[in-house]
């Protein structure tokens, strides 16, 4: 997965923990089905699926484990990363004239175009 798209379901996660935030405040039940969630399926497809061959030992089954996690936590720690920066940054500079959900979306039509012009690098 690209981390431009990687990027493009950060914001889904939190576009949908937004929502669910506000219904919370508003003592409405968020009925979100954890598996189903934006972040649920998320996970679901980013990290793969590892074998470790029945004769490894400990040492060589941890090592298989974190060589193939590892890129794909680095890509989903950068994502939200970059995601913080820029709601950060709105937020720093007093802006009132946006919303985080307004953000977000330019956010996700930017990655949106980078992807359809190859040039999905996430920044």
């Amino acid at each position: 997965m690209e981390q431009s798209e990687i990027i493009l379901r950060a914001i889904g996660v939190l576009t949908e923990t937004q929502e669910m935030v506000r219904r919370l405040s508003q003592n409405e039940e968020p009925d979100i089905d954890t598996a189903e969630s934006q972040l649920g399926r998320l996970v679901t497809e980013v990290f793969p699926s590892i074998e470790i061959p029945a004769e490894a030992s400990v040492e060589e089954a941890a090592e298989a484990t974190i060589a193939a996690l590892m890129p794909v936590t680095i890509s989903l720690v950068g994502a939200f990363a970059f995601l913080f920066s820029e709601l950060a940054e709105v937020h720093d500079s007093g802006r009132t004239d946006i919303t985080t959900a307004d953000l977000l979306q330019h956010l996700a039509l930017r990655m949106s175009r980078q992807d359809d012009h190859g040039d999905g690098d996430g920044r």
